[in-house]
């Protein structure tokens, strides 16, 4: 069955980007969004309550960390106190012991007094409200991304998000099998998407990234012929594929704020060409890195980037996709392209 509407909300860690898609409407016209992500919306009003004084407390569901989690680190820090349900206390730990040993207090209820703080990766009644002011219905299918670091007390998060890589790429490698109307198991995030949105679609942001790249002619082409490498250069995580038509044959993961320009063009051409490991990434504070024993050694053209903090390219000579004339939503196109296949419609992908 064809999708008729999609709402695509690709949710990050400095923004969240929404396309608001409808079959009848030339793409060109659909609405599109740039706002801050759930996490930095959540981390200005425990900010706005720390510089009132106030106590806070956090409900809702478990949601990405980054600013959240500086902002509560900040008002603890200025003797203030922080309360938080089970649920919600996991944006911060998977170990409520450790969530404890923070300062956060758990509690099933706001002490008199504290601002009421919603966490949750997905602002739906929000974002319904403002559309309704410029006369515009959400659509009814959703399809969401986020990047999930998977529930592991004990054991690496790092390590953990990216064993979900290895298993990918030891499975089928196909682009078309990294989104799914099912959360995988463990996967936390996911999760409480799912439960905030039921029969939702579900991806990671950098495999929504990819699907988006390729939705640029040029970079198809490339993906269809000898390959491409695509780097998604996000706020929190740059995350690169080898692909070629729609199987993944490498992926390379690290944290945007641990690279450079130079450090970033020298292990992403290291990786194109199979000569840096996973010890040396995951030393440098990165995840990972895993590459198919058929993976190539060089591609005859540049890296392909994606994301927001592209500007750490600037002067490498790399591509930069632009799927639908929109650098911003490539996560977006990712998420509509991916969510028409799901559906059965023509596939948005090369094939060699």
């Amino acid at each position: 069955m064809s999708l008729s509407e999609l709402l695509a909300v690709d949710i990050g860690g400095g923004t969240q980007d929404i396309l608001l898609w409808r079959a009848a409407q030339n793409l060109e016209n659909a609405v599109k969004l740039v706002l801050p992500a759930p996490t930095q919306v959540a981390a200005a009003r425990v900010r706005r309550a720390g510089q009132q004084g106030r106590e806070v407390f956090l409900y809702g569901e478990l949601m990405g960390g980054g600013a959240i989690h500086k902002a509560v680190d900040q008002n603890l820090a200025a003797g203030l106190k922080v309360y938080a349900t089970p649920r919600a206390a996991a944006t911060f730990a998977d170990d409520m012991a450790k969530v404890e040993a923070m300062g956060i207090e758990l509690s099933e209820s706001a002490p008199d007094g504290a601002l009421a703080v919603p966490l949750g990766d997905l602002n739906l009644a929000e974002l319904a409200a403002a559309c309704a002011r410029f006369e515009v219905e959400l659509p009814r299918t959703l399809a969401l991304a986020v990047c999930d670091h998977g529930y592991s007390p004990g054991y690496s998060n790092r390590k953990f998000r990216f064993n979900m890589w290895r298993r990918f790429l030891e499975g089928s490698g196909d682009l078309a099998s990294l989104i799914s109307d099912t959360p995988p198991p463990d996967m936390t995030r996911l999760e409480a998407l799912a439960r905030q949105a039921p029969g939702c679609l579900l991806m990671d942001t950098a495999a929504a990234a990819a699907w988006g790249a390729l939705q640029d002619p040029e970079v198809a082409a490339k993906a269809a012929g000898e390959g491409v490498c695509i780097v998604n250069l996000g706020n929190m995580h740059t995350v690169a594929f080898l692909v070629q038509g729609r199987m993944v044959s490498g992926i390379y993961e690290h944290h945007t704020g641990c690279l450079d320009t130079m450090s970033l063009s020298d292990q992403v051409e290291r990786f194109v060409k199979g000569d840096i490991g996973d010890e040396e990434v995951f030393a440098g504070q990165g995840h990972g890195l895993a590459r198919l024993d058929g993976a190539p050694r060089g591609l005859p053209g540049p890296p392909v980037i994606t994301g927001p903090q592209r500007r750490l390219a600037e002067g490498l000579g790399w591509q930069t996709a632009v799927p639908h004339g929109d650098v911003m939503l490539s996560g977006c196109f990712g998420l509509l392209a991916a969510a028409r296949n799901f559906h059965g419609e023509k596939p948005s992908l090369p094939t060699t």
